[in-house]
């Protein structure tokens, strides 16, 4: 690979006799790597159903990722991607350094979290699996076409309580100030990381780009800073070798803010003594190209390619001084109309059987109408009441379904949080038959002449989407613009 001069200048400087074998990892395959789906699938099952079944090989060859308990390699020849199962979010496409944001964050059930830059979603869909369905996620995207894939993982993945925004920063933070207990800063940046793995990240490297990077960097986190709440933490991130925007964008928030600081992540990694975080590397605050100096940052951490199998990442918790005090979301919400709600109250009934307390997946909450909301002709489940008033919202929670006339059409999301035996009635198919192939190429289905009226349609025994029987055929609805063909 042809390294930029003066990025190769400026890495021999910063690393040394080590810069050889950093500049060797460019020269290595890039790493693949899928974070299994635990709101849909346990890692046992999905390790299960992934391996050599019969004496065959195996679907997967999979390995584990240290630093996360869900994550896992895969082979070059494998194809995950194309795959029903993928469909039906039983795992996630994630670079594995990129997993270390998510399972270092110290996200919990029940808190209020915010990622600010959120797309594609890799951190939203882990996050969301560690809060169990319980409290507010919003993943936010400035981009519009990225909150459009982003919206759409998340729907995927099964996520009940997570609302998707498409704003700028600065604007969520006049609508959101001193609100969320954990933000997530995945901060846009020059992607030295992602040489290996993103052409345009090379061809684009500049150091006018990683000072506008920088600037762009700092801003974000004022933002951040006005949303969160006392005791609170960001969680700062990066995919890029650049001390502008790791320890140099951290030093300038710290000089700032007084009532922050940062959490000594390092020291309890190398504390750790199964070796599952052997080589991540403390943070360099001399590194830092300003005046001022932060010691403390060096608690942060660094993923170098040459020392573990992933991209470069940077990550670094700022702690806020002071107590988080529970607060009461505003109720404001427009709840929809009685007849809506009684449209939708009886596809619910007809259809889907009390839940089992899981509160990952399964409709015990849409039971809950207060928090059941109109969103155009569609009605949503709102994760907690929050008003949405003056912001540009992609999904403002749990889609249920369509009002359409005097009728109810159910929503692909709410397929896909439900499961078997959730619903009255299900259509199941297996991944390696051609029934599974047909249904996402939009066919219908032969079905049992006995079986009527809307069906979860299901592969190897997890939710991918709806159908409607009637005269031994299944109607296909699995949604258009995610069919294959």
């Amino acid at each position: 690979m042809d390294l930029p001069a003066q990025f190769i200048q400026r890495m021999q400087g910063f690393l040394g006799v080590e810069y050889e074998a950093f500049a060797a990892s460019f020269e290595r395959e890039r790493i693949r790597a899928l974070r299994t789906g635990t709101l849909k699938i346990s890692v046992p099952s999905f390790l299960s159903l992934s391996g050599a079944r019969d004496g065959a090989e195996p679907e997967l060859h999979l390995s584990p990722v240290p630093w996360t308990d869900n994550g896992f390699y895969y082979a070059e020849q494998d194809r995950p991607g194309k795959h029903p199962r993928h469909e039906a979010g039983l795992y996630y496409i994630q670079e594995p350094s990129a997993m270390a944001v998510a399972a270092l964050s110290g996200t919990r059930p029940g808190e209020r979290v915010l990622d600010l830059c959120a797309a594609p979603g890799g951190k939203t869909t882990e996050l969301a699996a560690m809060m169990r369905g319980e409290g507010l996620l919003i993943a936010n995207e400035i981009h519009p076409a990225r909150a459009r894939i982003l919206s759409q993982n998340v729907e995927r993945m099964g996520i009940r309580n997570a609302i998707v925004t498409n704003m700028d920063p600065d604007a969520l933070a006049m609508h959101f100030p001193a609100f969320f207990d954990r933000i997530v800063v995945d901060a846009p940046c020059s992607g030295e990381g992602m040489f290996r793995k993103e052409e345009a990240a090379l061809t684009g490297w500049s150091m006018d780009n990683i000072r506008l990077c920088a600037a762009r960097q700092q801003m974000i986190l004022e933002a951040a800073c006005r949303m969160l709440c006392d005791g609170g933490t960001i969680v700062y991130s990066t995919c890029t070798f650049a001390p502008e925007e790791n320890e140099g964008t951290v030093g300038a928030f710290l000089s700032k803010h007084g009532d922050f600081h940062a959490v000594p992540l390092s020291e309890r990694l190398s504390e750790e003594p199964s070796g599952r975080y052997a080589g991540f590397a403390p943070a360099r605050p001399d590194w830092d190209p300003s005046s001022e100096k932060h010691p403390e940052i060096s608690g942060a951490v660094r993923l170098w390619p040459h020392r573990l199998k992933g991209e470069g990442h940077f990550l670094c918790l700022l702690k806020k001084d002071g107590q988080t005090v529970p607060k009461i979301c505003e109720d404001r919400i427009r709840r929809a109309d009685h007849t809506a709600l009684k449209l939708w109250a009886a596809f619910r009934d007809e259809n889907l059987l009390p839940g089992t307390g899981d509160r990952c997946v399964g409709p015990e909450e849409t039971r809950d109408d207060t928090r059941v909301i109109s969103f155009g002709d569609e009605l949503y489940l709102l994760p907690c009441p929050v008003s949405l008033d003056g912001l540009k919202v992609l999904r403002p929670g749990l889609d249920l379904g369509t009002i359409k006339k005097d009728r109810f059409e159910p929503a692909h999301a709410l397929a896909l949080v439900n499961r078997p035996d959730q619903s009255i009635r299900h259509f199941d198919l297996e991944s390696g038959f051609p029934e599974a192939e047909q249904y996402l190429n939009g066919m219908s289905l032969p079905a049992d002449p006995g079986l009527h009226g809307w069906v979860l349609v299901t592969v190897d025994g997890y939710s991918l989407g709806w159908g409607k029987a009637a005269g031994g055929m299944l109607k296909n609805h699995y949604p258009k613009g995610l069919r294959w063909m």
